[in-house]
């Protein structure tokens, strides 16, 4: 850890002068570091800093708030320290959302690959999205599963044409968007962090922030209604992070994962 904290350092053109760890990296170490000249910042390392780098300052560019980028290297990145008091701030995140969901692509997906630690995520440009989605997010796990439950991740797949619509705006999605990816002080959001983007169905990263907790009726008032439908395709977008963790920590994930199946009719 310390040695992630020099290199950034280092690469900042300043001495070190303290460092401690952060809690809430799953997937990559995290450490706060204090520089010779009274600055702090965060340092990460992760599957690719630089890819990070451009997700962030995408979020950035759409108008969000997202740490700046202060250096990106190979070997990690290093972001500016942002306020968090973990206060509500649901109004705040709903209109940090849909600035975010205004920026659009020009289809499908992401100019790079990108991972959650050892899970592959595939991007690359499709311009059909029950394509994109059922081949990038959903049967790209298959070969991870027990047969079983492979079929019945197939079969959805292959119903998707009929379960999605072909062309939604591409918006830019954050792609990982639950509440310990959001930092919120005085009542509103300093930063969106620790994104996966790509351009994809707005609803995508509303179904995500519901997974794990739902936002209150405050989100909804700042973001706008949710289109019709939404509550029938939401277990379908759900499913990409539940098979993400049931990947990454284990079968204490797959009743989700199969009453997600349930909920989208496979």
């Amino acid at each position: 850890m310390s040695a992630l904290a020099a290199a950034a350092a280092a690469r900042l053109g300043r001495r070190l002068v303290d460092c401690a760890p952060l809690g809430g990296g799953e997937l990559s170490r995290l450490v706060r570091i204090r520089l010779d000249d009274g600055r702090e910042a965060v340092v990460k390392d992760g599957p690719d800093p630089p890819a990070e780098a451009a997700m962030l300052d995408a979020i950035r560019r759409a108008g969000a708030p997202a740490p700046a980028v202060l250096a990106a290297e190979a070997a990690f990145l290093v972001i500016e320290c942002l306020p968090a008091d973990g206060r509500e701030a649901d109004a705040d995140l709903g209109r940090a959302v849909a600035r975010l969901h205004a920026a659009t692509g020009p289809a499908y997906g992401w100019a790079q690959d990108y991972a959650f630690g050892p899970v592959a995520i595939g991007n690359g440009w499709s311009e059909d999205w029950p394509v994109f989605w059922g081949e990038r997010r959903l049967l790209c796990h298959g070969p991870h599963l027990d047969p079983a439950l492979a079929r019945r991740v197939e079969a959805l797949a292959a119903a998707l044409p009929d379960r999605l619509p072909a062309r939604p705006r591409p918006a830019l999605l954050h792609g990982d968007l639950w509440a310990g990816n959001v930092l919120c002080a005085g009542g509103r959001v300093s930063g969106l962090i620790d994104p996966a983007c790509a351009y994809g169905h707005a609803e995508a990263d509303l179904a995500m922030l519901a997974l794990f907790g739902r936002p209150g009726p405050a989100f909804h008032a700042a973001y706008g209604e949710a289109e019709p439908g939404f509550a029938e395709r939401r277990p379908i977008y759900q499913l990409w992070p539940a098979l993400v963790h049931l990947r990454l920590f284990g079968a204490g994930y797959r009743g989700l994962v199969e009453g997600l199946l349930a909920a989208a009719g496979a």
